[in-house]
């Protein structure tokens, strides 16, 4: 128990830890364990499970259906999920989109929307970034023209994220070419089942599929379906990137990493020990534990400056910058643990040697080349060293 935690909070971390020992079911649990990709039906049966209990959508205000949690409370639910191998939530209906809606959206699109995200009948995906446009996004080419009550979509997103098991899609698209780039950008919701609609795999260099291409050809998209004002899209599109930042930051995921190198290199031997007594790999995983810490309570003092002006600041972006940064040493670090263990050579090339690479570490590998996109999505660090600069400078 962290004694850092007030009693009722200490209760509500047993609440948690109770209920994902009853209720998480334990094949999925495997599978996250072993990072095996997860089927839809896994996720969606997960969502459901939260649902039930009132915890999908936890930091929701009441009033929306969530349960109102404050900073530390969603803290330590998403610690203890990651502790228990529990499934990532999917964030974009839930994290992303509606606390959009919340903000932006008319009172038809919250009621029509948001308990569809709860129940499950909506999967949502994003298509905010193009191929020649990714972290400067403005440069977006996607055109909406409005005809009568609709809007005619031409264009192409990339690197949508789950897209294929997605039924609808929130997009950035053009509206008006004049002016600033960022004036003339909308935010619209597209359900992908209309006609004109196509998604193709894109294969990622580990081999896994998760991200998309999505081509509009003359999608007709009803004018109803525009959230906030025409042209107004860029605040909007900045106002979710800020939710979508602190997200990836991954404090649970890194804290679950981290001890699963920890046990790691209890297990490699090295000069006839454990390479956890090496003094330099030592260094290196207190270095990162230090900063993880750090990280843990600048998360903290986001969520909960967030909670009392109703969204992130612009300081997210050293959240994201950080945490990604902690996510890619933590792979790292395991990668060099293993050594040539880490390579994932096939069964066939390994001539009979492959007790080198034990299944239990063979997705080190992976995690490591998938994770390197991590500082780049969501806007690159590059580019979140800029907005910080801007912020505190200008």
């Amino acid at each position: 128990m962290d004694l850092s935690y007030s009693p009722e909070e200490q209760a509500f971390q047993e609440e948690v830890r109770s209920f994902l020992a009853a209720e998480l079911p334990a094949e999925i649990t495997q599978k996250v364990r072993a990072h095996t990709e997860l089927t839809k039906d896994d996720m969606e049966r997960w969502h459901a499970i939260l649902n039930g209990k009132g915890w999908l959508a936890g930091p929701w205000p009441k009033a929306f259906g969530g349960q109102g949690w404050g900073p530390v409370e969603q803290h330590i639910f998403e610690e203890e999920c990651c502790r228990a191998h529990a499934p990532r939530i999917v964030p974009f209906g839930l994290k992303m989109l509606a606390p959009v809606l919340m903000k932006f959206g008319s009172e038809a699109q919250q009621a029509e929307y948001l308990p569809r995200i709860l129940d499950g009948r909506d999967w949502w995906c994003q298509g905010y970034s193009e191929p020649g446009a990714g972290s400067d996004l403005a440069s977006l080419k996607t055109r909406a023209v409005r005809d009568g009550e609709d809007y005619v979509v031409n264009g192409q997103k990339t690197w949508t994220t789950l897209g294929q098991h997605a039924n609808r899609i929130f997009c950035l698209v053009r509206t008006s070419t004049e002016g600033k780039p960022q004036e003339g950008i909308s935010f619209l919701l597209v359900d992908l089942d209309t006609p004109g609609i196509e998604m193709r795999p894109i294969r990622l260099i580990e081999g896994g599929y998760e991200v998309n291409e999505v081509f509009f050809t003359d999608v007709r998209v009803p004018a109803e379906n525009l959230v906030g004002e025409e042209n107004m899209g860029w605040t909007v599109a900045k106002y979710l990137l800020l939710h979508e930042r602190t997200n990836i930051a991954g404090v649970g995921f890194s804290i679950e990493a981290l001890d699963q190198v920890k046990t790691l290199a209890r297990q490699m031997i090295r000069g006839g020990k454990p390479l956890i007594q090496n003094p330099l790999f030592a260094a290196k995983l207190a270095e990162i534990e230090i900063d993880l810490e750090a990280m843990k309570l600048t998360n903290l003092r986001m969520l909960a400056n967030a909670q009392k002006h109703g969204s992130p600041g612009p300081e997210t972006s050293m959240l994201k910058i950080k945490g990604t940064v902690i996510r890619q040493a933590i792979n790292d670090l395991a990668r060099r643990a293993l050594g040539p263990a880490a390579a994932p050579f096939p069964s066939e090339a390994l001539e009979g040697n492959a007790a080198l690479v034990p299944d239990e570490h063979a997705h080190h590998a992976a995690s490591y080349f998938n994770n390197r996109k991590i500082s780049i999505y969501g806007g690159s660090n590059e580019i979140q060293k800029n907005i910080l600069a801007k912020g505190m400078f200008s």
